[in-house]
């Protein structure tokens, strides 16, 4: 279970974060490549030093390869 009370899902365009508010829109970016997503906030953390978002599966493979484990990314708040 996510913070929201919904089921994680590595297939939906979600992503967590310690604390914008949940509902939130975010355009998350790879500078690396210059491939956008937009996510919505649906859980908190991630809990590790240096980390500004955690994004589901699906987010990162759409702007990234998943066997990278870690990117750099740029992230714009759109909404709520």
């Amino acid at each position: 279970m996510t913070a929201s009370g919904e089921r994680f899902n590595p297939n939906a365009m979600t992503a967590a974060h310690k604390s914008l508010p949940l509902g939130s829109k975010v355009r998350v970016t790879n500078p690396a490549n210059g491939e956008s997503v937009t996510v919505r906030i649906n859980d908190r953390g991630p809990y590790v030093s240096g980390r500004c978002l955690d994004l589901s599966r699906a987010a990162f493979a759409a702007i990234g390869d998943t066997g990278a484990g870690v990117m750099r990314v740029t992230y714009q708040v759109l909404g709520g």
